[in-house]
């Protein structure tokens, strides 16, 4: 049997949920019916390191993703794709472009991550994009919720919208925690006996990392505590001065992206994400994986999703300060055994996303899109 030549686009495997993802899937995918193809633009990207060494990297000469339609075609052209693969708005629609412009028989598998729109020029422009989308023949939604937002917004049929999770390298994961360490200069951190609450994210509006310094001012009054926030972004001047203003800078520790940030998780006493909205949570899943107790906003679609409302993890309303504390100090302080409770459900949840087990339904989708091709071809005949 013929494999099926898959290419898969984005911007750069840099450290992003989505290069993150995409990695995953491309790692895991089976290599008896698939044969991946890696395009990315001109960038170096700090997961390139983690790609297997079967897989083609193709890099087109451009930094500029208007200006990666016409390579991405040539190169669509020259591999003789069957499908090819992006994700988020702005590049799924080069990749559909492009495929368009390659003149191929190659089928437009999209994949849409995040829960976007809600004013009237957000959703106008989603529209647009739905319309584009048309020349796709799937879309992946990586939520339930997700998918309703793509039907209602982006006006896609339904039927043409198929849910699959995010893919979480669980064996990966607890790798990294047995043969990995915390860098020496943040061990004094977590080596004396403060409950440490760690988080991981960019630090952007959306994940609302002020109403998380304000819930941990008030767990700070109750239990010695010291909260790490993992992650880089625009907002980190702005975050640290929050701290000092409510008194907690010298216990608030910003330590950046790391490239391991399960050891982090595993050392922590409780993980919390404090977000506006998440399409899937996908640290979520990850915290899971590491055994790591979970306080989460009420975040819909994701955050609900992956811990069935509250059932793998504690949650909280949105924005809510106080809530958020209560449920943090609730965490902090549970026996043992109810501890022991929640992490051992956590780690069997985590396992249902195992990047073995959604690499698979994403090689599903692919081979029924072949498929459908060849029916298409067959009617036309």
């Amino acid at each position: 049997m013929k494999k099926v030549k898959v290419i898969f686009f984005i911007y750069q495997m840099g450290a992003g949920g989505a290069a993150r993802t995409m990695l995953n899937i491309i790692n895991n995918l089976d290599r008896a019916k698939f044969e991946p193809v890696l395009v990315t633009l001109n960038y170096n990207g700090s997961y390139e390191d983690d790609l297997k060494s079967d897989i083609t990297f193709i890099k087109l000469d451009t930094k500029r993703l208007r200006s990666a339609i016409f390579p991405l075609a040539k190169v669509i052209r020259n591999e003789q794709a069957d499908i090819v693969f992006s994700t988020i708005p702005n590049y799924n629609t080069i990749a559909i472009l492009a495929n368009l412009l390659s003149f191929t028989r190659a089928k437009n598998v999209v994949r849409e991550a995040a829960y976007l729109g809600g004013t009237l020029s957000e959703d106008l422009k989603l529209r647009t994009y739905g319309m584009l989308y048309r020349f796709a023949s799937k879309v992946i939604a990586l939520s339930k919720g997700v998918k309703e937002n793509v039907v209602s917004r982006y006006k896609v049929k339904p039927e043409k919208v198929h849910v699959i999770y995010n893919p979480v390298d669980v064996e990966g994961i607890r790798n990294q925690i047995q043969n990995g360490q915390i860098a020496p200069e943040h061990q004094d951190i977590f080596n004396d006996h403060a409950k440490v609450i760690i988080t991981a994210g960019r630090l952007v509006s959306d994940k609302d990392h002020q109403t998380l310094i304000e819930a941990f001012a008030d767990v700070n009054k109750q239990v010695y505590a010291k909260l790490v926030i993992l992650g880089e972004g625009e907002l980190e001047a702005e975050l640290k001065a929050k701290a000092e203003a409510l008194g907690v800078g010298d216990s608030v520790h910003f330590l950046g992206f790391q490239r391991n940030p399960y050891i982090y998780f595993e050392h922590a006493d409780v993980f919390v994400l404090s977000s506006v909205r998440e399409g899937f949570g996908h640290v979520l899943a990850e915290a899971l994986a590491t055994g790591t107790p979970i306080v989460s906003t009420n975040c819909r679609p994701g955050a609900a999703e992956v811990l069935n409302d509250g059932e793998f993890g504690v949650m909280c309303e949105v924005g809510n300060a106080q809530d958020m504390a209560a449920k943090l100090y609730e965490t902090l302080t549970m026996d043992n055994e109810e501890l022991a409770y929640m992490i051992d459900k956590g780690k069997k949840r985590a396992n249902e996303f195992a990047a073995t087990i959604i690499a698979g339904q994403y090689g599903e989708t692919f081979i029924e899109t072949i498929d459908q091709r060849g029916q298409e071809l067959k009617k036309r005949e």
